[in-house]
């Protein structure tokens, strides 16, 4: 089944409608207790902005699923659009709140979403940052008075082209930027009070952006040997990795100072060899006692774009739901994802209802601190 990218929509109906009214934000009562001085086109300001956003895609016809929470919080703006849409909860009477937001955010994630849009200010992507934490891509549109945090695109329009560039196959890539706010009360009396609350993983402009160049080319050597610092540096103690074959996760084991098996499965914990070239009944015995959990490393087989299915079956079915879905780590290089122009990557587990769960968007690590957003398809 081809992978259509779900997108969560959330809008605060009320971001941006206190800087007409000169409250330096719209967060608080007296936002609410002022509305009635607001023009209709005023009051709609958050969803012309979101339907600015939006247009690229519908213009294009590309196929895309949406999930939103009712009313002015999302529905309102695909409805007016002619977006076809599900409606997964309704805000509380009387405006939306913080917790409409956070519930809204929680929900669509119950619901499978590859990705939140929000439309706010920083009050919102605070919000989203305290139920999504910094592992989950996200994309602002920016609507509000106060937009100090970077999860925002530069403009409506900005947003819209980049998740059309997503939709498209281009070489999206997943930035850490700062959500930041600003005290509206402390700002009203002229004093700056900007706190940094943590970082959101955001898709940022497709470029083919690569650390490491060789003559103007990207080396697959020296880019394998920044994924596999990357990698190194960010393993868990007592978690157990699952090394697929593959010449980019070899520099992984070289990286560890450990014999490798180059068309095999290797299995490490701790800086450790606990097999080489391990088979699926040796794998499953291991993950009974990982202690920490376990993590699968797979790379791309370039040309045919594979992740699951080809050289790797030692990765069955039972191994890859043992692990986890969300403990996959794919590790390539940004030339081997362009050659496939546009072509999703793809999974043949033999197993039809997990190759659909694999399916989706699912972040690839290119390089050092360096990832994309990209589509994964059974066919």
């Amino acid at each position: 089944m081809t992978a259509v990218l779900h997108i969560g929509l959330v809008v605060n109906p009320l971001a941006g409608l206190g800087g007409s009214l000169g409250l330096k934000g719209s967060d608080g009562q007296a936002l609410r207790d002022r509305l009635a001085e607001l023009t209709p086109q005023q009051q709609h300001r958050a969803l012309d902005r979101v339907e600015r956003a939006l247009r690229p895609l519908v213009e294009a016809g590309t196929a895309v699923t949406f999930s939103t929470w009712g009313g002015g919080m999302g529905a309102d703006a695909l409805a007016h659009l002619g977006v076809p849409h599900t409606v997964v909860g309704t805000p509380v009477p009387g405006g939306s709140t913080a917790q409409d937001t956070c519930e809204a955010v929680r929900e669509l994630r119950a619901q499978g979403v590859d990705l939140i849009l929000f439309a706010g200010g920083d009050g919102t992507a605070r919000d989203i940052f305290d139920v999504v934490g910094s592992d989950f891509p996200v994309l602002g549109i920016p609507a509000g008075v106060k937009m100090h945090s970077g999860v925002f695109a530069v403009s409506p329009e900005a947003a819209g082209e980049l998740l059309l560039q997503l939709v498209q196959g281009g070489l999206v890539g997943l930035m850490a930027r700062e959500v930041r706010d600003i005290d509206e009360e402390a700002f009203r009396h002229d004093q700056v009070r900007s706190r940094f609350y943590g970082e959101m993983l955001v898709p940022g402009e497709g470029r083919y952006l690569q650390h490491t160049k060789v003559g103007g080319r990207e080396s697959p050597e020296l880019v394998a040997d920044d994924i596999a610092d990357w990698l190194v540096e960010h393993m868990e103690p007592d978690r157990t990795y699952l090394i697929g074959p593959g010449s980019t996760t070899a520099a992984i084991m070289a990286k560890l100072g450990l014999e490798n098996t180059l068309l095999g499965v290797d299995v490490v914990r701790n800086n450790e060899v606990l097999a080489n070239d391990a088979d699926e009944a040796t794998l499953l015995k291991l993950l009974v006692a990982a202690p920490a959990g376990a993590a699968i490393v797979v790379t791309v087989i370039g040309g045919q774009g594979n992740v699951f299915g080809r050289g790797n079956q030692q990765f069955s079915p039972e191994v890859i739901r043992k692990v986890g879905l969300d403990n996959i780590l794919v590790v390539a290089a940004k030339s081997k994802i362009a050659a496939l122009e546009g072509r999703p990557l793809l999974v043949d587990t033999n197993d039809p209802a997990l190759d659909l769960e694999l399916s989706g968007w699912r972040t690839v690590i290119t390089g050092y601190d360096d990832r994309i957003l990209y589509r994964v398809s059974s066919i």
